[in-house]
Parts: structure tokens; sequence; C-alpha cells
């Protein structure tokens, strides 16, 4: 048996291990000791004060200016220009949607277009649907 062998100078033939997961009468090994010796290492000794923190405030500060020039300032001059350009848009205008179809603008609602893209078929779209404003003759020169 397996555990016949620890337990043999001891007079139980059958016994299991502890609640700790070792035999009895077997030593520990080098690893459970240093598990249980690690958490007192790692306390080490405390670090000395470092002050009221304001570098880290500023990175902060820092970090959200980055932000708002990298990502957020140019998101939204791209919106002012794309609303500029849906409220610029006229009938005759060649456009292209955001599904990626050409077409003439052939009626301007307010919140509506309707889109010629083949003779005799025509769409409608929301004016937001629409991605860029070609210049005229795109579509007759394709």
């Amino acid at each position: 048996m397996r555990f016949a062998r620890h337990a043999a100078g001891s007079g139980k033939a059958n016994e299991g291990p502890g609640p700790d997961g070792i035999l009895p009468g077997s030593p520990k090994t080098e690893l459970e000791t240093k598990v249980l010796i690690s958490p007192a290492f790692a306390q080490g000794a405390p670090a000395g004060a470092s002050g009221p923190g304001y570098e880290q405030f500023f990175i902060i500060i820092g970090m959200f200016a980055l932000l708002y020039f990298l990502m957020i300032r140019p998101q939204m001059k791209r919106a002012k220009e794309h609303k500029q350009m849906t409220e610029a848009l006229s009938k005759g205008d060649e456009v292209i949607t955001t599904g990626g179809v050409l077409g003439k603008i052939t009626k301007i609602g307010d919140t509506y277009v309707s889109i010629e893209i083949a003779p005799n078929t025509e769409v409608q779209l929301q004016r937001s649907a629409i991605q860029t404003l070609l210049p005229k003759g795109t579509i007759k020169s394709l």
C-alpha cells in the first residue's frame, strides 16, 4: 500500500494524509517551507512618505488632455463637418452613401433624401446616411 511505508513505524497501517495534506511523520518539503515563509519576506520595510501626491494628479490630468486632443476633438470636428455637408445638400448633387452606393439626389426633405441609383430607380435614405459629396459629373465618368 502507498501509506503503509510511512505509517510502518507508528503502527497505524492505513492512516492517510492529515488536514494539511502531509502524511504523518513525513518531513515538509522545501517548497512547502518557502510558501509558509514567503509572506514574511513580502512585507518588507515600510516605504518613506512621498508627499501629497501632486505628481500623480498631474499625470492623470495630462492623460485626459492627451485623450481629448487625440480622440475627442478630431471626432467632434468630423461630426461638425458631416453635419454642415448634409445641411448643404441640394437637388442634383452626386453622393456616396455609407453603404457605398453612388447616386444623384432627386428630392430633398427635412430628414430624408431620394437618390437615383440607376435610370428609373430611386432609393430613399436619411440625410445622415450620406457619407461623401462627389464633384459633378463623377458618376458619368465611371
